[in-house]
Order: structure tokens, then C-alpha cells, then sequence
């Protein structure tokens, strides 16, 4: 036996001894395994549409093949128009949720660390975990009944809005396209801030005590504590979660998006997952749809490969 072939047989039995030593975690990792073969790679062999002429009544496999001619009409064809439109848009959504939509689950865990009674804790955590828990449809029927309500500004958001001159009379918000990007972001945030706040507040709560025992005897004021204790103890779980949040920059859900836009409001809130949807399903063009979630998946990947690579040579810190 040749120096390689012992070296992998060594190797094999290294690898054989450590999965016989923790068999356990191996069989409790096995349901998740399952599902990810089965509900996320292997639904991937329908990104093959992309590339065909989709026929429903042939199926994916015996569809004229087309090459890339689905992702040209997509750049520079019969579709640009609301594609570049719904890529504009995405974008634009996804970075003004990064911007305000980022730190605000940051300062509730802040604000929650704060609150040393464990009840009143539990209690304020409970009420900003809630809207998580809700249905789009029931998050959307809620900013109607705020916003609209059937006739122009009788919601009490909008009377509020008018009463403090942010919008003029007879302003009707819902089919109007500019404030569609404020409506959908400020909803996202109440929606998914206190429930993202979790991951925060277990960062803070693993920071070690003696570090703000140290501060004080330093004459340290609560500023100092969060400045030079919480966000260094923080910053491993912020570089991870702006990495993942970066990746999802060109993933706006399309629920929301579907109950709340109109053909009124198309220029700000059309996105590429509602292409998708209106172009791929209504439309009955599969193959179009296809090619733009592809586009869309690709562009994300590169994206949270580059935050990876950028944030380890600065920080040191990142996903792989």
C-alpha cells in the first residue's frame, strides 16, 4: 500500500471514529438534512425553466430549449422596461430597510437589557414579539383600516398625518406612489423589530458583567458602557446578521407587497418578486418568471459572498 492510500485510509478512520463517538448529534442533524435535500436543493432542478420554452403540457424536461434567449428579453427585450423598474425598486426598498430598518431591533435589545425587572421584561418583549406573529393578511388589512378605510384619509394614521401637515387634505395614501416605499418600510419595521431583537439581546446578555463592573470603577457613564462594552461585545453577531441581511437586499417578500400595491403606485412598488408573480403566474409566462428569479437568486449570492469576503479582511469576522 502506497504513503497516499494510508494516509486516506487514516483519514477515513479518523472521520469514522468522530461520527461512531457522536452518533447521537449526527441522528438529531438527520431530519434537518432531509429537509434541506428535499424542499430546498432538489426543487432547484426547476431553475432549468429559465431556460426553456416552457410548454405546461410537455413539462420542464421536453420543452424547446432556448438558451439564454429568456434573461435577453428579460435585459433588453419586450419585459426591460418592468424589469429594470421592479430591480430599481427592490433595491431601493432593501437598502432604505437596511438603513432604518437595521439599527431599530439594535436599540430594543438595548432598551431591553436595560429593564432589570424580569416581569416588565417579559412583558414589553411579548408586545414587540406579536406582530411577528400575524399573517400578512392581517398586517395589510390592518394598515387599510390605519390608512384608508374605504374612503380618502378617514384612517385614524392618515387624519394624524393630515392634522401635523405631513400629507395635504384629500391626500389619498394607498394609490398614492410616493408614499408606498414609507408605508411598506415603516410596516416591515413594526412587524420584524422586536422579534429580530432577540438575536440582539442574547449577544448582550452573553457580555460578561465584570466588563461593566470595570467601567464603573472607571467612573464610566452609561454612554461609555454601551460604546465601549456592548457594541464591541456585540459586533461578531452584527458583521453575521448585516452579511445575511445583505444577501436578502434583492429579497423583498412579495405577500405584502401583492396586498397593498395597485396599477396607482407600479413605479415604487413593484418589485422583482412581484414580477415574478404577475409575469410567471398571472401571466402564465413561466419560463420569463424563471429567468428573473435566477437573476435575482445570482445577483443576491454575489452579494453575500462580497460582504463576506469584505467584512473578514476588516473584521475578521464572517460567515465562512
Amino acid at each position: 500500500m502506497s504513503k497516499m492510500d494510508l494516509k486516506q485510509q487514516n483519514k477515513l478512520l479518523k472521520y469514522g471514529k468522530i461520527i461512531i463517538t457522536d452518533w447521537r448529534l449526527y441522528v438529531l442533524l438527520l431530519p434537518m438534512v432531509l429537509w434541506y435535500a428535499l424542499w430546498i436543493y432538489k426543487p432547484m432542478g426547476g431553475l432549468l425553466i429559465a431556460f426553456k420554452n416552457f410548454q405546461p403540457n410537455m413539462g420542464i424536461l421536453d420543452s424547446d430549449f432556448v438558451g439564454f434567449s429568456n434573461f435577453i428579453s428579460l435585459i433588453n427585450g419586450p419585459y426591460a422596461q418592468q424589469f429594470w423598474q421592479a430591480f430599481r425598486n427592490t433595491f431601493i426598498i432593501s437598502l432604505y430597510g437596511l438603513l432604518f430598518g437595521f439599527p431599530i431591533p439594535i436599540i430594543l435589545a438595548l432598551f431591553f437589557s436595560e429593564i432589570t425587572n424580569n416581569t416588565y421584561r417579559k412583558i414589553a418583549q411579548t408586545f414587540t414579539f406579536l406582530p411577528h406573529f400575524l399573517s400578512e393578511v392581517t398586517i395589510t388589512g390592518l394598515v387599510l383600516t390605519l390608512l384608508y378605510h374605504g374612503e380618502v384619509n378617514t384612517g385614524i394614521i392618515a387624519q394624524f398625518l393630515h392634522t401635523i401637515g405631513f400629507i395635504p387634505e384629500g391626500t389619498n395614501i394607498i394609490q398614492n406612489a410616493q408614499y408606498f416605499r414609507p408605508m411598506y418600510i415603516i410596516t416591515g419595521i413594526w412587524k420584524e423589530a422586536g422579534y429580530s431583537s432577540i438575536v440582539y439581546f442574547a449577544a448582550v446578555m452573553s457580555i460578561s458583567p465584570v466588563l461593566y463592573e470595570a467601567l464603573k470603577v472607571d467612573g464610566g457613564n452609561k454612554f461609555q458602557e454601551i460604546r465601549y462594552v456592548t457594541f464591541p461585545g456585540m459586533a461578531p453577531t452584527l458583521v453575521i446578521m448585516i452579511i445575511l441581511r445583505i444577501g436578502r437586499m434583492l429579497s423583498v417578500g412579495y405577500e405584502r407587497i401583492i396586498l397593498l400595491y395597485n396599477a396607482n403606485t407600479y413605479e415604487t412598488a413593484d418589485v422583482l418578486s412581484s414580477f415574478v408573480y404577475r409575469i410567471g403566474l398571472e401571466g402564465g409566462n413561466q419560463s420569463i418568471g424563471g429567468a428573473a428569479d435566477m437573476f435575482n437568486a445570482l445577483i443576491g449570492f454575489a452579494l453575500v459572498v462580497g460582504a463576506n469576503y469584505i467584512s473578514r479582511q476588516i473584521s475578521e469576522t464572517s460567515l465562512w
